[in-house]
């Protein structure tokens, strides 16, 4: 039973972590469970500061915003300085290994994925936001794999089907490795 459990996405606007948030929230209502999805940015949509928050739970949410995020991701340094302390000490940070260098002063567990590396290698940078999805749900187990892949296709566009469904596994993929070990 998942009494509470609260994500916060951040990083630069234009790297879909606004939709990232949306469509984890879509996939924990389509697995069953109650979500709540809230964002900011800062006035420049492209490069300004983004950020996103998702509340999963089994029960009623009673307010709608993350207080001690459990996992929280962070895709630029920037994004990392301002909420890490925010995390519950025995939360996750995922951070993506190439722009985030520093991650001292934390309690919590850090795990760095070269999250842009991997979209870049699938041939677009714009689906890092889509492999940090796999990422966060294999690292959580919060929602099942096949209900995401669904929420993200439904909201890709029209013949981006198979660039995103890659993005995903590689997600999966990465997230299961640190799973493993």
């Amino acid at each position: 039973m998942i009494d509470r459990y609260e994500m916060r996405l951040a990083g630069s606007g234009g790297q879909g972590l606004i939709l990232a948030g949306v469509i984890l929230a879509e996939a924990a209502v389509l697995d069953g469970k109650n979500a709540v999805q809230s964002q900011s940015y800062g006035a420049a949509s492209r490069g300004g500061a983004s950020m996103s928050e998702v509340i999963i739970s089994d029960g009623e949410i009673l307010y709608p915003k993350a207080l001690n995020p459990d996992l929280f991701l962070a895709m630029t340094q920037q994004a990392f300085d301002h909420y890490s302390a925010d995390v519950k000490d025995d939360g996750l940070i995922v951070v993506d290994s190439e722009l985030v260098k520093d991650t001292s002063g934390v309690d919590s567990e850090v795990i760095g994925i070269p999250i842009i590396h991997i979209a870049r290698n699938l041939g677009k940078v714009i689906v890092a936001n889509i492999v940090a999805i796999g990422i966060i749900t294999s690292l959580t187990g919060l929602i099942d794999k096949k209900t995401v892949e669904q929420a993200v296709l439904a909201r890709v566009p029209k013949g981006t089907e198979k660039l995103n469904r890659s993005a995903l596994n590689a997600g999966f993929e990465a997230g299961d490795k640190e799973v493993n070990g």
